[in-house]
């Protein structure tokens, strides 16, 4: 079977950090650019899924992604929408037919949080926990940039590897930033991958995080090491990008952190 990535990833669908499939974090300098100086493109995978309900503290199955398409004779507008009930409870029996599950690839699975299927997919072969699609993302990529914290955990458990990097140097962590998924950013710092990983344009989970406006994964990055001096390609430091985008909470998280660096260590 093709492996294809989740949806058509050359195609910008809007939203908070939503792009191309490629981690695209485009900072240069312009005088039209003043109040977004970012982006040509922005970051990853979360197009893919424009129908994929975003990741919360529910699981796949709860927040109604069984799977991204509907069997014809059920119409989506027919399909109740998400709450603390599971899917089965809000009477979302079926949302595709079996024959869908088998043509989805282990990425497009990862991405969606199809752990049962996922792991069906898994025991396949041993080789296809880290196999890379035609951008070189692999399951791990695709399920952080989703936001897919027990596909993660998962993935982990059966060997991937959170080292990978993708043919422009896209990684788990700088994805997992750039959707703000906390959880996820420290499950793989606990795996030692490099905090200050940078890609094709010189764009850092730092950055990203900042960019996203992601105060939570921002801390959570600094207190664990994260380069403050660290520049885009453009010149933009993690500083830079937030007082440019005006984040003022990113703007204070990272000012607290300088002023702690400063302070005397209290002795022992």
């Amino acid at each position: 079977m093709e492996d294809i990535p989740p949806g058509d990833l050359d195609k910008a669908a809007g939203g908070d950090e939503n792009s191309s499939a490629t981690v695209r974090l485009h900072l240069y300098r312009g005088p039209q650019d003043d109040a977004n100086p970012d982006l040509d493109q922005a970051p990853a995978a979360q197009t893919a899924g424009a129908s994929l309900k975003h990741s919360t503290t529910l699981t796949d199955r709860q927040r109604g992604n069984e799977v991204s398409a509907l069997p014809a004779t059920l119409d989506s507008t027919s399909l109740k929408h998400s709450t603390t009930l599971t899917n089965r409870q809000r009477g979302n029996e079926v949302s595709a037919l079996p024959a869908t599950l088998d043509t989805l690839s282990i990425h497009q699975l990862a991405a969606q949080g199809e752990l049962s299927q996922l792991t069906e997919y898994l025991r396949k072969g041993d080789n296809l926990v880290n196999k890379p699609d035609e951008r070189g993302f692999t399951p791990l990529i695709w399920a952080s940039a989703f936001g897919e914290i027990e596909t993660v955990r998962h993935l982990l458990d059966w060997g991937a590897d959170p080292h990978v990097l993708a043919k422009e140097r896209e990684s788990a962590l700088s994805l997992a930033s750039t959707g703000g998924y906390t959880d996820i950013v420290i499950m793989l710092l606990e795996r030692d991958v490099d905090i200050n990983i940078y890609d094709w344009n010189g764009g850092t989970p730092l950055l990203y995080a900042v960019r996203g406006n992601h105060v939570k994964c921002v801390e959570a990055l600094l207190a664990r090491g994260a380069d403050l001096t660290t520049e885009a390609d453009s010149g933009y430091t993690p500083m830079d990008l937030a007082v440019a985008l005006g984040h003022k909470k990113v703007q204070q998280v990272i000012e607290n952190h300088i002023l702690k660096l400063f302070q005397p260590k209290t002795l022992e």
